[in-house]
């Protein structure tokens, strides 16, 4: 009798421990289900639909499309702004005189740095400025910085320069190690400001025009709106230090002036949220609203189905779409051939796409209608859209959109057009690799 109530108990202990096995496969399959679904997490806009008198959404020179971006978006902005366009290496011409000028203060956000000539270079100015008596606060994202050594941070701390780390990666915020700042930020003085794709490393040194010195766009303006890039930067202060910088030091009240005949302009700052995003809807609606030209330079263009079919609906309608995107020479092979996985739809429809053959493309700019755009850090990919930080200024002129425009179709001139009928006579191999790469569209 004994020997069969043990018997009955064991079974017993089994089928409670086969449960118990189920269960925590069951668990840990919805939870692993969880962290795919967060981290491949999409935006859901298709469309740009106008109700009213008037057919389609506003043009870029109405001023309800202004209205409406700034309601979607957030993004702020101000007349009796200058700017100018400081791409490739010379952004570091201009930024270190301006830096070395600095009276008061010098902030600095950057997403990627590794060591070299440029790393030396900003630690020597802002050393310098820090024992002038400068203030100088230096934000460094703890992933795109992790090249840096110990030793390079310690000697700025030591200097007076008060370093922020970002997002440093902890257990506790694995949930969160997809969400990065992609943020690219100097105000120097509360008066002038840079974004743009640059970062802190020597390939963005020389003129774009050759192998390993890397093609980018920025821009180095003055008026209200280095406010907005001066706000952006707080953003980042306070979450790695936990101090919200405010007061005039930092914002200066003359910095809130307007310049006589200045441009209309503003800092376009996103961050990332689930569901519809601000960086999606500001190109849903810069697509929606182009009249006649369309020009878009972007180091990774990976537009999902319903970024497609905007840009083919604005070829449609008459638009001049054109994509300036990178060749071979990228330094991310597999969002390239994802890209190119998306080639032939936009192609069959009349896009044009062109890759920039020199060097490394990495710009991101939106030119529209020659009057409207953006310079800044932000990608044409699920990545930028959902997921990242990112810096842009913005601009509604037509003196400073034709300089865009110039820059676009000199780039045109060292870049190759992909033609259709060449295009799907590539060997087999390639379309296996871009449909891989295309699965993988969301994490990229």
């Amino acid at each position: 009798m004994k020997y069969v109530m043990a018997r009955a108990q064991m079974r017993k202990m089994l089928r409670v421990k086969r449960v118990g096995v189920v269960l925590g496969i069951l668990v840990a399959g919805s939870l692993a289900l969880v962290g795919i679904l967060s981290i491949s997490r999409g935006t859901p806009v298709k469309a740009v639909v106008a109700i009213g008198k008037k057919t389609g959404p506003p043009a870029v020179t109405d001023s309800l499309f202004s209205r409406m971006t700034e309601l979607y978006t957030g993004l702020h902005m101000t007349p009796g702004n200058a700017a100018e366009q400081v791409n490739n290496g010379d952004v570091y011409q201009r930024l270190w005189k301006d830096l070395r000028a600095a009276k008061q203060t010098i902030t600095v956000q950057m997403y990627y740095s590794q060591p070299g000539a440029v790393t030396d270079t900003i630690s020597a100015v802002l050393k310098e400025r820090a024992k002038a008596g400068v203030r100088v606060l230096f934000v460094l994202d703890a992933f795109g910085s992790m090249n840096l050594k110990k030793a390079w941070a310690d000697s700025l701390v030591a200097a007076g320069v008060e370093v922020g780390l970002l997002r440093q990666l902890h257990w506790y915020s694995l949930h969160n190690a997809t969400d990065r700042s992609h943020v690219r930020v100097v105000v120097v003085d509360g008066e002038i400001g840079y974004t743009g794709g640059f970062g802190l490393a020597d390939y963005w040194l020389g003129d774009g025009k050759h192998k390993d010195q890397w093609r980018d766009s920025n821009a180095r303006f003055e008026g209200p709106s280095v406010m907005g890039l001066q706000a952006a930067f707080a953003a980042a202060w306070a979450e790695c230090t936990g101090e919200l910088i405010a007061g005039d030091t930092f914002f200066p009240k003359k910095a809130f002036t307007t310049m006589d005949g200045g441009m209309q302009a503003g800092i376009f700052f996103a961050s990332p949220t689930t569901g519809s995003t601000p960086p999606e809807r500001f190109i849903a609606l810069s697509i929606a609203s182009a009249r006649r030209t369309l020009y878009v330079t972007n180091s990774y263009f990976v537009p999902d189905d319903d970024f497609r079919r905007m840009l083919v609906d604005a070829h449609k309608r008459g638009v001049d779409v054109r994509i300036l995107t990178v060749s071979k020479e990228t330094d991310v092979k597999t969002t390239w051939w994802a890209g190119r996985s998306r080639y032939e739809e936009l192609l069959k429809a009349g896009v044009r796409i062109y890759e920039y053959q020199p060097a490394m493309m990495h710009s991101k700019t939106f030119i529209v209608d020659s009057m409207w755009g953006s310079i800044g850090s932000m990608n044409f990919d699920n990545r930028s859209l959902a997921f990242n930080n990112e810096s842009s200024f913005v601009f509604l002129d037509a003196p400073f959109g034709a300089q865009m425009d110039s820059t676009f179709a000199d780039d045109l001139t060292r870049s190759k057009e992909i033609i259709l009928s060449e295009f799907v006579k590539r060997p087999w191999y390639n379309h296996v690799i871009e449909t891989g790469a295309g699965l993988l569209s969301r994490l990229l």
